[in-house]
């Protein structure tokens, strides 16, 4: 990522984390995918406000891309889990099974996960798929 792209990034990161509606904060994002497609980071984040926004096709497609980028980041794989419910899809046992085994190998990854759902359920309290993540999960 050059660094105007990092700087748009943090710049969107932290008004979102300041409390701004997804919806104002997506399209920084897609044009942080755009200008860096092969940035796992942001289809992340795009795939996150993009389900917010209940555009669940959306991220699908933004979560897919993301998990291919970076098959070892449990937050892309809970996106997607997410995602796969809300679209019924199938394919979520596994990402569900990765981010339970990333779990034990690296506990501290716990905290960020569960704040991160924290924040989408504060978000989106009646967020029923992401309720059953947070369950099959135990976060």
């Amino acid at each position: 990522m050059d660094s105007v792209n990092e700087s748009l990034f943090d710049s969107a990161m932290s008004r979102y984390k300041s409390g701004a509606d997804a919806s104002e904060v997506i399209k920084d994002f897609v044009s942080i995918t755009n200008a860096a497609p092969n940035q796992s980071s942001g289809w992340t984040c795009l795939s996150w406000l993009q389900l917010l926004c209940d555009q669940q096709y959306e991220a699908l497609k933004s979560a897919r891309i993301a998990v291919k980028l970076n098959a070892q980041d449990p937050q892309s794989r809970i996106n997607l889990s997410v995602a796969l419910l809300e679209t019924n899809s199938k394919g979520v046992r596994e990402h569900i099974e990765f981010v339970k085994r990333a779990l034990l190998l690296v506990p501290e990854l716990q905290e960020e996960l569960k704040e991160s759902i924290e924040d989408g359920l504060n978000r989106k309290p009646n967020w029923d798929a992401l309720k059953k993540i947070q369950v099959w999960l135990d976060l």
